[in-house]
């Protein structure tokens, strides 16, 4: 009988799988065939079956892990707003610079103003530097357009990402984010739930719909409205929950069968055991909680105990989290949150597929799975989040394909 054909053999490689309930999936000396951009066989090298492989690539030893994947970006904006940055340390809250007219209003302003090929340019370099830290999977929030044509743009510009480099991008609809500046709240509700879900869900623009459920965003009634037109749209739902306060948002995003609810500083424990139970993800967001010097951590001991899924996301935006590295928010992870190594690397990798309700497509070096592989020059896992620097990637495949 003839070899299995492949495209590609790996040997040589320290695969971090991912696969299983928990751990890192560890083979130290390890091999892996891709066929048809998805993953044919992985494993130890001494279980290979024999192999007519077009091409090899020997690692050398190197750690292979499945491609990083970023699940909570708001990477399509116009603008910047490093002067609140100042504003903040002079002492103003993330909250008041809001209501004064910056923060989200304030990028809402520049990316009206922007046409698409301006947003798509300036969005390829942010892009750029995630890819160059191992992303193969990047997902993009809409939100700073508050209106139906410029929402409408940045979705046309998260899609476009994707025929410009080799990633896989993941859209999301974020148009109750805030209400529009001088905007009619009610109006701008039924416009929202009545009209721009059903349009972005017929004609494909959008993958999930995400609220942001907070004092100076949205109230629960109106997250809960904006959840069920997004599952009667058939879309999945996402949610910006307990960020500044508790609000009961992860409790309320479990409720409604949410892919995940992020932030979540202040999650009361009820609503980690609610978040196990519907399957809800949490996604944390330490880049945030360092920009806006917040102090109350989100309940990592209530996840755990709980059996919660804990992403961990870059969260990179014009304001609040201006970080385009899933290095450093790893990073931020373990000293801010006290994280563990594992937590981390899978938080970017099998949990935050899950996060975008992609786990049986990426997030793991299993067979079948899209053939998204980072390649690592490093001694040790551990050295992805201990070290801030010049990234150590070797080589990144999306798709079966070296980009």
């Amino acid at each position: 009988m003839a070899a299995p054909k492949a495209d590609l053999l790996l040997t040589g490689a320290r695969l971090a799988t991912m696969a299983g309930a928990s751990g890192l999936g560890v083979v130290e000396d390890g091999a892996a065939a891709i066929r048809d951009g998805r993953i044919a066989w992985a494993g130890p090298r001494a279980e290979a079956p024999a192999i007519d492989a077009a091409e090899r690539l020997d690692c050398k030893g190197r750690w292979v892990t499945p491609g990083l994947v970023d699940c909570h970006t708001h990477l399509v904006f116009a603008g910047n707003r490093a002067d609140e940055f100042a504003r903040r340390l002079a002492g103003e809250s993330y909250a008041d610079i809001a209501r004064s007219g910056g923060g989200i209003a304030a990028t809402v302003r520049a990316t009206r103003a922007a046409d698409e090929g301006a947003l798509l340019a300036a969005s390829l370099k942010r892009l750029d530097a995630l890819l160059a830290e191992g992303l193969t999977t990047v997902e993009v929030k809409s939100g700073y357009g508050l209106d139906e044509e410029t929402e409408l743009r940045q979705l046309r510009v998260a899609r476009a990402l994707a025929r410009h480099r080799r990633v896989s991008i993941a859209p999301t609809y974020l148009g109750a984010h805030a209400v529009p500046p001088g905007g009619d709240r009610a109006a701008y509700l039924d416009l929202v739930c009545d009209h721009m879900i059903p349009r972005i869900a017929s004609e494909g623009l959008a993958d999930a719909v995400d609220v942001f459920q907070e004092g100076i965003a949205f109230s629960a009634e109106e997250c809960a409205r904006v959840f069920a037109a997004t599952r009667a749209a058939g879309l999945k739902v996402k949610s910006h929950a307990d960020q500044l306060s508790d609000g009961n948002g992860a409790a309320l995003a479990a409720e409604h069968g949410a892919l995940s609810a992020d932030h979540l500083e202040y999650t009361n424990d009820a609503g980690a055991v609610a978040m196990a139970r519907a399957g809800t993800v949490a996604v944390l967001l330490p880049g945030a909680f360092l920009m806006l010097n917040e102090t109350r951590r989100p309940p990592i001991a209530a996840f755990r105990a709980a059996g919660t899924r804990m992403a961990v996301a870059t969260d990179l935006n014009p304001g609040s989290s201006p970080i385009a590295s899933p290095r450093v928010c790893g990073t931020l992870a373990c000293v801010l949150f006290g994280m563990t190594v594992e937590e981390v690397l899978r938080g970017f990798t099998i949990e935050a597929a899950h996060a975008l309700g992609r786990g049986d497509r990426i997030g793991s070096i299993e067979a079948g799975k899209d053939a998204d592989l980072a390649i690592w020059s490093v001694e040790t896992l551990s050295e992805l989040v201990a070290q801030i620097g010049p990234s150590p990637l070797f080589a990144r495949f999306h798709q079966g394909v070296r980009a």
